[in-house]
């Protein structure tokens, strides 16, 4: 019985951080592809967002030299504010 279960734990072990493994691969990824979608002169950009409450959240999207404040729930998106862009990504790249 002790046998069988050292057996389960040699196979699932590995299994496990081998998923662990993978899912960190894929996660990096797919955030360098997201980076680089955003780099490659895309006209909506997201800013920044930040998680007000479970299923509410606020981001900030640059789009056509303005960013607009966006309230985002499981009801939908809402336009909660609009400005002028502060920075802009060419500005960054430069300094």
């Amino acid at each position: 019985m002790m046998v069988e279960y050292f057996l389960r734990l040699a196979l699932l072990l590995p299994l496990l951080a081998l998923l662990i493994w993978g899912s960190l691969r894929l996660t990096r990824y797919l955030q360098t592809r997201m980076v680089g979608a955003a780099a490659s002169g895309k006209r909506i950009e997201l800013v920044e967002t930040s998680l007000v409450a479970p299923g509410l959240k606020l981001a900030v999207v640059r789009f056509h030299d303005r960013e607009i404040l966006l309230g985002c729930s499981r009801g939908g998106l809402v336009r909660l504010g609009e400005a002028q862009a502060s920075v802009q990504p060419s500005e960054i790249e430069t300094q």
